[in-house]
């Protein structure tokens, strides 16, 4: 057989690649050379293998089912992309400024309160729970934009449309709707003449947009003649429509729709939003904004084929996919349950999932397995699963949460326990490592535990390296750890677990003694206690006051915690309540994170606090100072932060105030609470 000359160069060159490979590999090895190439200390990028996630019931698989279907912005890394579940058929909007010079950029995604430089901003306006309408504005590069979206029965209809701005270029933006599967889910995308064909597990599914023209292969083949609507260099890999900004634009799935029909889709659905919380009184505009932040950052999990609520997406992003953190998810299922029982229950079971093998419930977790080995955070599980056990009187919830919260609940005594106190600590030898996490095992690990990252009540507390425990006996951890004895003990009755229910009530009353040994007379307050001293702590935060939480305080000791300090301006009675340091602090004025600056998560236990004892005006003008808090970002910008300046009441002052993270809802959530108590609102308390 004859072989031509360019295939015997060819084949001759590649057997002296491999003679030279094989010789340096041999040389190498005969020397005992190393080959000095870094390499990382985990050799995947998933956790290594722990227990697996407890088998979860028939009950709760049905939640999921429920939850994850259907078209929403399930896709955490952009407000402007729909998502088609389970297909995971994704329909993203896109924008490119272009220029005639440099300058042109492309804008694939967008997230709510991105703070960079030049980055685009969000509002975001109203989103139903179930995404049956969305609607929100962009503004990036001088271009401003308007996207709703609305469902038609199974179908999606998406209108957008450029609003008045001043761009910063003279060509007009090029809005652009490209179309694929998200998740490695199977599907075919293919450009037709008209619309975009797309067929996955369900079907074919067609993608039709107002502004295509019909194209031929003589227009693709000569891409610069001036009729050609579509714009052939814009950087995504699959079938898109693109066409000039000028002009609303629509999109629509299952059949082709015009213009003026996606209009009336939207309009119906919008109008359908704003009669739903129409009637709900003075408390429309608290569950529009508690609607709202929870519509916008609930998201489809891919990796737990899970719907989950992270914090925000812009955390969420940052980290991989998602992050749970521990008390913040059991806050966001807390703030559904007032519409959407599912993603109540969803929240609250998905974080008690995360139980690690030590049996606490991290601090956080995020994608691949990784989690907070060495510690855990504020134990408020068992009261946010009995409260939606009264509201929605579901017995499996109760059988489905109450064994993680009982380990979780055991591990609180068996690990944080100093001389019969509770205190926060890090165990750094916890396996498996999270290599990247450098607070296991230290001291601010040790307080991170406590969720109050720089809270200067933990300025001069020891750290002991050998119990991995800070030696400091915490009033709001003993309380909030007694609310969650009695609350577990409440569940075990429901479930006829009388031995856990004594337990749980032995502990309680255990702790109770405990926490009153802390009571000093002089100050009229519960204190903090550094066990390496034997000294109280004199510095004041909301948690002085979580014994009302827990029930722990006598009627004449809670008379003096609220007339000589909650009330007392020089400490936390100021315009905006409560920073999270006392005023007359040296931290205050710092206003920097957990250093005096508000926070709703601490409202909202306060306020659960002063709701067990008969103080009804004390309540209700807490709750309407929250609400004012709440409502000056809301209003203004539609933002919803992570926390806020106890001076100026502004949470846009700092980069640390994430812009959208969903327990700044809290804050109006508690007046929801109160309205829902006095009569004063068109929904029920439970």
């Amino acid at each position: 057989m004859r072989v031509s000359s360019r295939t015997s160069r060819l084949a001759s060159r590649y057997l002296l690649f491999i003679l030279l490979s094989f010789n340096c590999w041999t040389l190498s090895h005969a020397q005992g050379d190393k080959i000095d190439v870094p390499s990382p200390e985990a050799t995947s990028r998933a956790t290594p293998p722990a227990e697996s996630a407890r088998p979860t019931s028939q009950n709760y698989r049905r939640v999921q089912q429920r939850l994850a279907r259907g078209w929403n912005t399930w896709d955490v890394n952009s407000v402007m992309t729909q998502v088609l579940l389970p297909e995971g058929l994704a329909i993203h909007i896109g924008l490119r400024h272009n220029a005639t010079g440099s300058g042109i950029a492309f804008l694939s995604d967008a997230l709510i309160g991105k703070q960079a430089p030049g980055a685009e901003q969000v509002l975001p306006g109203p989103h139903t729970w179930d995404g049956r309408y969305t609607d929100l504005r962009v503004s990036w590069k001088g271009h401003s934009w308007r996207v709703q979206s609305a469902l038609d029965g199974n179908d999606l209809v998406l209108l957008a449309g450029p609003l008045p701005s001043k761009p910063i270029s003279a060509l007009p933006p090029t809005i652009v709707i490209s179309v694929n599967f998200l998740w490695d889910r199977p599907g075919t995308t293919i450009r037709r003449r008209d619309y975009i064909a797309t067929h996955g597990v369900s079907g074919a599914i067609p993608v039709y947009c107002t502004s295509t023209r019909s194209y031929t292969l003589d227009k693709l083949a000569s891409p610069m003649r001036a009729d050609n609507a579509e714009d052939v260099n814009i950087p995504i890999w699959g079938p898109y429509f693109s066409t000039d900004f000028t002009h609303p634009v629509g999109i629509s799935t299952g059949k082709n729709r015009t213009l003026s029909d996606i209009e009336a889709v939207v309009e119906r659905q919008r109008d359908a939003y704003q009669k739903s919380i129409s009637g709900l009184g003075k408390s429309s505009q608290i569950v529009d904004a508690l609607e709202t932040t929870l519509g916008w950052d609930t998201i489809f999990e891919p990796e737990g084929r899970r719907v989950i609520s992270p914090v925000s997406r812009v955390w969420s992003v940052g980290r991989g996919g998602y992050v749970l953190f521990e008390w913040d998810t059991f806050f966001a299922s807390t703030m559904a349950s007032i519409g959407d029982r599912d993603l109540a229950y969803a929240n609250a079971i998905e974080m008690l999932r995360e139980l690690t093998a030590q049996g606490f419930v991290p601090n956080y977790a995020r994608p691949s397995g990784w989690k907070s080995t060495d510690r855990s955070e504020p134990p408020i599980g068992s009261i946010t699963v009995l409260a939606l056990y009264r509201k929605f009187h579901d017995r499996w919830l109760l059988d489905e949460t109450f064994e993680p919260l009982f380990r979780w609940n055991r591990w609180w005594m068996l690990h944080r326990d100093i001389q019969g106190y509770l205190t926060w600590g890090s165990d750094g030898d916890n396996k498996p490592d999270n290599l990247d996490d450098g607070n296991r095992g230290t001291r601010m690990g040790a307080i991170l535990e406590s969720g109050l990252d720089n809270s200067p009540m933990y300025d001069d507390a020891a750290y002991n390296s050998e119990s991995h425990l800070l030696e400091f006996a915490d009033v709001g951890l003993l309380s909030m750890y007694i609310a969650d004895c009695d609350a577990l003990a409440a569940m075990a009755d429901i479930l006829e677990k009388p031995e856990e229910a004594r337990e749980l009530r032995d502990r309680s009353l255990r702790y109770r003694s405990k926490l009153q040994s802390l009571w000093d007379e002089k100050t009229g307050m519960f204190l903090n206690k550094d066990l390496h001293t034997g000294r109280l702590s004199y510095r004041l935060s909301p948690t002085n006051f979580y014994p009302l939480l827990a029930r722990a305080a006598t009627p004449s000791q809670a008379e003096r915690m609220i007339q000589e300090h909650l009330l007392n301006p020089r400490e936390f009675w100021g315009k905006w309540v409560i920073p999270s340091i006392a005023i007359d602090d040296p931290a205050f004025f710092e206003q920097n994170y957990w250093r005096g600056r508000i926070w709703g998560p601490m409202n909202y236990l306060v306020y659960l606090g002063l709701s067990n004892y008969d103080y009804p005006a004390v309540r209700q003008d807490f709750a309407a100072r929250s609400l004012s808090l709440f409502l000056k970002e809301w209003g203004d910008n539609r933002h919803v932060h992570e926390n806020y300046n106890a001076v100026t009441g502004t949470g846009d002052d700092v980069t640390s105030s994430d812009r959208f993270y969903h327990w700044g809802a809290l804050l109006c959530y508690i007046d929801y609470l109160e309205r829902a108590r006095t009569g004063n609102a068109a929904v029920p308390l439970e």
